[in-house]
């Protein structure tokens, strides 16, 4: 999908072009909600596990997935397995026609 139309609510405007949407607009409800505890907890994942209630490494492996999602590694390298299963998501994501052949391609560069 792409978004080529913007309208304002109030008085009616309305601008007609190619917009490019953000990161974060693609991002599956778990995830933004995720996104947003951790931002809340302003980054601390111990925070994130009692808002959350979720034990921290499942906070962490959340944290991954959403670097993931957004097309960033996190620091830490990744094991072989974690590598295969991100790929593999990052190619069911395209299947699904959640993401464009492009932010397919960008996603799997950033897991190398």
């Amino acid at each position: 999908m792409q978004v080529i139309k913007l309208t304002c609510n109030e008085c009616a405007t309305s601008v007609e072009g190619h917009f490019q949407n953000c990161r974060f607009c693609q991002l599956d409800a778990e995830l933004l909600q995720f996104l947003e505890v951790f931002l809340r907890c302003r980054g601390m994942l111990s925070g994130v596990e009692k808002e959350l209630g979720i034990s921290y490494p499942t906070a962490r492996n959340k944290l991954d997935a959403l670097l993931l999602a957004l097309g960033m590694t996190p620091i830490q390298t990744l094991s072989n397995g974690q590598v295969a299963e991100a790929q593999q998501e990052v190619l069911d994501q395209l299947e699904r026609g959640e993401i464009s052949a492009e932010e397919a391609a960008r996603k799997l560069r950033a897991l190398k």
